[in-house]
Parts: structure tokens; C-alpha cells; sequence
């Protein structure tokens, strides 16, 4: 099978043909992910035992950045089932239920969901309110409120809930669960700014299962060495791809406006040459991030330090902030064509998306955690 960069780009021109759409009608990239699947990209972090690529996180993140070029949803969600794969690999691969389903999802590019948030508890996705109850060999959870991106379209959801009724809020666990295994009752429609083919509505789950489904590890455990750094990771590779595709409508403006004025350098090029430092800054940032995230998969030490939570919290809130700053440099430097929906320069659906980064786990959420963090740990005054 081809690498993975060589498997995307068919998929990135049919989701750049069909994004505007996606964005207008606020409906889910059905032919992006039909691209996907047919590439076989979807089981990408799958080890090859399990029939999957086997591929490094660093790959997935380039994807990530590619399709944000072109569709800022189809990146998101593509990112978001990643994430469900990761912790699926990490987490649900020693039994004999998590290999099964493993192979399932390469051999049938199953899609994956996540029902992490719910209603009272103000979307902190470290507390619940609903819980597995157990019946002999099989759990039942009902989760109201959850906001599910593209749960309607999913094939498979996680879902935390409470370890039992009489559990506390914080000591949750996850499960894996099918569509057979689960109904979705809408209670609100995702009708955004941006992000708008996520299609994350809300809904009540109902779900009943084997018991055998739900991970052997605390969710307090798979949050922490898993979803925290490859969700950063590859959130700020999807806002890196969208950020960047804003900058190179900019420096086409700008180098169309030197052409028109004789080679000069027109108004607009300080500022191209300003966003392109920032994005180097968040390109630097995010390889880094991959890198010592790879090294820390093989020190559980790391992984559970205070020293890694601080940085991936701090790459969070510089890529989703940095995302934006780009994207405004592009709107400033291109001016009315960049405002327009109508012009090669616009830049309008890069800034609507973008504007989610920021709210997608609430950077005032972050600072508060990190400032708390900060009051413990030494920061390092190492430059390597």
C-alpha cells in the first residue's frame, strides 16, 4: 500500500470541491469521507496487525493539515476519529473484544465518534453525570445532552459515563459501543459559525452492551496519556492546514499586487512577511510537540508528568490563538477581495472556522488548569 500523503491527495480535491457546499448547507462531507474510506485512510493509526498502517501520529497530522487546506470539517472530523483510534490502540488492543473490533474498523473503514460531554456539567468532559449500569454480562448508560459531532453519522461511538451509579463524578470509564448497540434521540441542531459539516448536534444516547466493551483503564488515565496530547496535536494540525491556506491566498494578493504596480512592494507584503513568521512559530511548535509526545509513548515517567501536561496545554492555547492571528493578518493584508465569499483571495470560511479553535476545550478553561499547575511546577529555562 502507498504512503498516506500519496493516498490524499484525490481525497483533498474532492473535499476542496465539495467544501463550500458543506459550509453552506451545514451537512456532513459525505464525499470526502467516501474518499476516505476508499484510500483506506481511516485505519491509518491501526497497527498492521490489526490490518491498519501502523502509521505514526506525525503522518496523521500532515493528513490532518492537508485536508484543512481544503475543508476545514472533513479535517476536524478526520482528526476527532483519530483521536478515538488512538486511545482504542492504546487502551482496548489487550483484549480479545478490542482486537476483534480493531481488525473491524481497517477491514470495514468504520467511522468513530465520541459522547464525552453531557448535560450539568458545564462541558467538562472529566465529569459525568450518567453511568454504566451493569445487567449480568452487559452495561446499559443513558447520556443526555451529549453534544456528538457527526453522531448521526458514526458507526461506533466512545462513550464515558460513571464506573456505577454510586460512583463520584470524576471516576469515569470509557466504552466502545456500535450502531446496532445504540440509539440517538436529536435534541439540538449544530447551526454554527463555523465547523458547520461537523454536524455536532445534541442528542440522548441510549446504548446497551457487553461489558467486555468498556476499556480497562480509568478515562482519568486515557485522558491524560492519550486523548490530551493527540488531541492538541492534531486539532492544531487541522487549524495549522486552515491558517496556512489563508496565508498563500495573502501572498497570491500580494504578488498579483506587485505585478499590477511594476515589482514594487505593495502595502500588504510587512505584513505577509509578519503571518509567515507566526506560522513558522506554530509549524516549529507543532513538530515539536509530535516529537517529544513520540519519545514520551515510551516513558510512562513523562507521560504523567506535570512537565508534559503544561506543554501540550500551552501548545493548545498558542495554536488555536496563533490560528486566528494568521488568519486576520490574510483578512488585513487582502483587504475587501479577502472579505469577499466571492473571490480567490477570500478568507472569510478559514476565520469562521478558526474562531472554534479557542472554544473547542475553552482556552479560559486551559489557563485556568495550567495557573493552577503553575503554582507547582517549575518552568524549565532550557532552550533544548
Amino acid at each position: 500500500m502507498s504512503a498516506p500523503l500519496d493516498r490524499i491527495s484525490s481525497v483533498v480535491a474532492v473535499a476542496a470541491r465539495h467544501a463550500e457546499e458543506v459550509d453552506r448547507e451545514a451537512r456532513f462531507p459525505f464525499e470526502a469521507f467516501a474518499a476516505l474510506k476508499d484510500a483506506r485512510l481511516l485505519s491509518l493509526l491501526i497497527p498492521v496487525e490489526f490490518g491498519g498502517d501502523g502509521a505514526r501520529l506525525a503522518e496523521v497530522a500532515e493528513v490532518c493539515s492537508a485536508l484543512g487546506q481544503h475543508c476545514a470539517s472533513t479535517a476536524m472530523i478526520f482528526a476527532m476519529h483519530q483521536i478515538k483510534v488512538s486511545s482504542l490502540v492504546s487502551y482496548g488492543a489487550e483484549t480479545d473484544w478490542g482486537k476483534r473490533f480493531l481488525r473491524r474498523i481497517s477491514d470495514e473503514q468504520l467511522l468513530l465518534a465520541s459522547a464525552t460531554t453531557e448535560g450539568g456539567v458545564g462541558g467538562n468532559m472529566r465529569a459525568s453525570v450518567c453511568a454504566f449500569e451493569r445487567e449480568g454480562s452487559d452495561f446499559c448508560v443513558e447520556k443526555r445532552g451529549a453534544l456528538i459531532s457527526y453522531g448521526a453519522q458514526a458507526d461506533a461511538i466512545l462513550v464515558t459515563a460513571r464506573r456505577a451509579p454510586d460512583a463520584a463524578a470524576s471516576d469515569q470509564l470509557m466504552a466502545a459501543i456500535t450502531k446496532d448497540q445504540y440509539t440517538l434521540s436529536r435534541t439540538g441542531v449544530w447551526d454554527t459559525l463555523g465547523m458547520r459539516g461537523t454536524c455536532s448536534d445534541s442528542f440522548i444516547l441510549t446504548a446497551k452492551a457487553p461489558t467486555e466493551q468498556i476499556l480497562g483503564a480509568d478515562f482519568a488515565e486515557i485522558a491524560a496519556q492519550s486523548m490530551l496530547a493527540t488531541a492538541h496535536l492534531l486539532w492544531g494540525s487541522v487549524w495549522y492546514g486552515v491558517a496556512v491556506d489563508a496565508l498563500v491566498r495573502a501572498q497570491n494578493f500580494v504578488r498579483a499586487e506587485a505585478r499590477k504596480g511594476g515589482g514594487g512592494l505593495p502595502p500588504g507584503a510587512l505584513r505577509l512577511a509578519e503571518a509567515s513568521t507566526k506560522a513558522e512559530a506554530m509549524r516549529a511548535a507543532l513538530k515539536e510537540g509530535l516529537a517529544r509526545f513520540e519519545c514520551a509513548q515510551e516513558n510512562h515517567e513523562d507521560l504523567n508528568s506535570m512537565s508534559f501536561g503544561v506543554r501540550f496545554n500551552n501548545l493548545k492555547t498558542f495554536a488555536s490563538e496563533t490560528a486566528i492571528d494568521i488568519i486576520n493578518h490574510a483578512l488585513l493584508i487582502t483587504g475587501i477581495s479577502g472579505y469577499r465569499n466571492d473571490s480567490p483571495h477570500s478568507v472569510g470560511r478559514h476565520m469562521r472556522d478558526a474562531l472554534s479553535a479557542r472554544i473547542m476545550i475553552s482556552n479560559d478553561r486551559i489557563y485556568q488548569n495550567l495557573s493552577n499547575m503553575l503554582l507547582a511546577h517549575r518552568l524549565d529555562p532550557r532552550l533544548s
